[in-house]
């Protein structure tokens, strides 16, 4: 949701200026990019988010922002030339804006379609389990051991954003530059074309520089305190000191984000390169580990996701 309303805020402040200055500039071409980005990602979310139909949606979605772009790539010009000015920014904004969201929701798609492949072609090879709660060897709790990356979810956005604004501008570049070769291929497979040779590698590029920062970790809950072990780093959080603890178990987004006592900590382990015959998933919290955080002051947070629990200092 978030995402979503940064996106329709972007877009109207590129419409303004556009409107103010009567020039599609380089700050309302950056804008118009990461709104139409932001949507893209709100889009991918909410089908990821539902268990049941988001497959559907997504094709659905992924086949309408398409139709978008090549319609208003073929019709956008003649049709700001005959509207009035407010409708003609409206025209290009929605233009310029559907290439980064369609570019994100078919990636999304492509995404999905693969990891669909990659799971039938492991049905015949070995099982990889999800990594398990282990009892401390002093009897004090559970911990499970997985591999993480030390990335807050806002830097990963900024990362993504990053990326976004790199790629359209060397994509608006190259379009100007080649733009004998535009003409004769047609803006349509044109801009298909861009937004694969630039946009795919990208990705893969922003997944391997991520992974490359993975750690061997360990999260324990104790009676009384969590222990985290990071590479060659231990931190320790009493629950009495303990202010948000977020537990996310599945997707490329899964990690622990702990927060309180002076650490403060978000551990990817859905981007890390997991352990062999382990998945990049984290197991779900043991009921006991809920009774200690409430009984030490800490409220659940119920999410519309069945794998998400977080836990925040309850305000007197």
């Amino acid at each position: 949701m978030k995402a979503a309303i940064c996106g329709v805020v972007l877009l109207a402040a590129a419409a303004v200026l556009m409107v103010l200055t009567g020039d599609l500039g380089l700050p309302q071409l950056l804008l118009m990019l990461v709104g139409g980005w932001s949507l893209g990602f709100a889009f991918v979310n909410l089908t990821s988010r539902m268990p049941r139909d988001g497959l559907v949606l997504h094709v659905a979605g992924a086949v309408v922002v398409a139709a978008v772009v090549v319609t208003l790539t073929g019709l956008g010009g003649p049709l700001v030339d005959v509207l009035p000015e407010p409708a003609g920014v409206i025209v290009v904004v929605v233009q310029m804006a559907a290439i980064p969201a369609a570019g994100w929701i078919w990636l999304g798609l492509l995404g999905r379609v693969t990891d669909a492949v990659a799971r039938r072609a492991r049905k015949d090879a070995p099982v990889r389990e999800t990594p398990p709660w282990e009892r401390e060897d002093d009897g004090d709790g559970s911990r499970v051991r997985f591999r993480g990356i030390r990335m807050r979810m806002r830097q990963l956005t900024l990362a993504i954003i990053g990326i976004v604004l790199v790629a359209g501008a060397v994509a608006a570049g190259l379009l100007i530059a080649f733009d004998d070769v535009v003409v004769h291929l047609g803006a349509k497979l044109s801009i298909v074309l861009v937004a694969i040779v630039l946009g795919l590698p990208a990705y893969a590029a922003l997944g391997g520089v991520v992974r490359r920062r993975t750690e061997e970790c360990t999260i324990a809950f104790g009676d009384d305190e969590v222990r985290i072990v990071v590479g060659a780093t231990a931190s320790v959080i009493r629950y009495a000191d303990l202010d948000r603890l977020l537990w996310r178990c599945g997707s490329d987004y899964a990690r622990a984000e702990l927060r309180g006592g002076g650490v403060d900590l978000s551990l990817f382990s859905g981007l890390a390169k997991p352990a062999p015959g382990r998945t990049a998933d984290l197991p779900p919290l043991p009921r006991r580990v809920f009774t200690r955080l409430e009984r030490a002051g800490l409220v659940v947070e119920r999410s519309r996701r069945a794998d998400v629990a977080t836990f925040r200092r309850a305000v007197s």
